[in-house]
């Protein structure tokens, strides 16, 4: 963006002692830095893109604001005058001031230090922290990310001044303030042992509503949802144990005759490591999206766009090892909703 397109019809809104300069523009800001440094009419208006009658008008105006000629002329060339001359570094100054708050400053990765500040739910953070940590130290080492619980009150962030510069969690209703965009869809999925007496017999929906189950009441729901859910639909399951994080309640199902419904992504996430097997819900139990939020108040900021990009490009792969049990013919509506109240 050229400077004189960049500065016009900005006006600099100034009162210094003993003159008024409220009605300058930031074009003779311009115009008066290419003068200085360039020292001729003609040089300065091409650096600026203004004609030499334009250049020379914007002269004359300056001379009649600062009271000195600032150019003349000693045998065959222009020459600065004291004063022109004491201004010149801080004109140049001045005008890099200005544009440090009209044009945001640019994001590196590789050599920023900032602390971007991420709300996740319980069920995002277990399933995306580790990949995105590990994207974050390749490409910006000296980044640092705050994590957050997410308890569903983004205006509760912001007047206690912590405003998140990126949200992921089940958040189905648009927000004020708030852009929203889905990062991706799950479904709830039963975990347990692979040694478990169910895992290899027929696991109907009788064995699946008189096993012990261990249930998630997640900070940000004040139940269980596939309990309400189940409830509703005349069909409650056998609670042994009630945990708040979903890793608790894999670590749990891992170590005993314990069953959990979990979101299939985060199972598979961790199978591996704690030898998890997975069975379908004997039930329709649908399916959720996740989504990424963001606040109006960090949309247009560079170093917030670059994480928003890192965190979506993460998503798609998440917890994908492996196969995805078989496609059932699903009404997510219901549980979406259950979900959604309860928050």
């Amino acid at each position: 963006m050229g400077r004189n397109l960049f500065f016009q019809s900005i006006e600099l809104m100034l009162y210094i002692p003993g003159m008024n300069v409220a009605s300058l523009d930031l074009n003779l800001l311009v115009a008066l830095d290419a003068l200085l440094q360039e020292e001729s009419v003609s040089r300065s208006g091409r650096k600026i893109g203004l004609s030499q009658p334009a250049m020379s008008h914007a002269l004359s105006k300056l001379r009649g604001l600062l009271g000195d000629p600032l150019l003349v002329r000693t045998g065959g060339r222009m020459q600065l005058t004291l004063r022109a001359e004491s201004m010149r570094h801080g004109v140049r100054d001045a005008l890099d001031r200005v544009k440090e708050v009209f044009v945001s400053d640019a994001f590196v990765p590789g050599s920023s230090t900032r602390t971007f500040r991420v709300f996740m739910s319980d069920y995002a953070s277990n399933l995306i922290l580790s990949p995105l940590s590990k994207a974050v130290r390749r490409s910006a080492p000296g980044v640092r990310i705050e994590v957050h619980l997410w308890r569903g009150i983004a205006a509760d962030s912001e007047e206690s001044g912590r405003i998140p510069d990126a949200v992921v969690a089940c958040q189905t209703r648009d927000l004020p303030g708030f852009y929203r965009q889905r990062l991706f869809t799950d479904r709830d999925v039963c975990a347990m042992r692979r040694g478990h007496p169910l895992h290899g017999k027929k696991f109907n929906l009788k064995a699946f509503l008189e096993g012990p189950h261990v249930a998630v009441a997640a900070v940000e729901f004040s139940a269980d949802p596939v309990d309400v859910w189940l409830q509703e639909v005349g069909s409650p399951r056998s609670v042994a144990v009630t945990v708040p994080h979903y890793i608790d309640a894999l670590h749990l199902v891992a170590q005993t005759d314990l069953i959990a419904v979990i979101p299939e992504r985060l199972v598979r996430a961790y199978s591996s490591a704690l030898q998890l097997a997975i069975k379908a819900v004997p039930l329709d139990v649908g399916n959720f999206d996740e989504y990424l939020l963001h606040s109006a108040r960090t949309h247009a900021d560079p170093g917030c766009i670059w994480l928003r990009e890192l965190i979506k490009s993460l998503c798609p792969n998440v917890g994908r090892s492996g196969g995805r049990l078989a496609a059932r013919t699903v009404d997510s509506a219901h549980l979406r909703t259950v979900r959604q109240g309860l928050k």
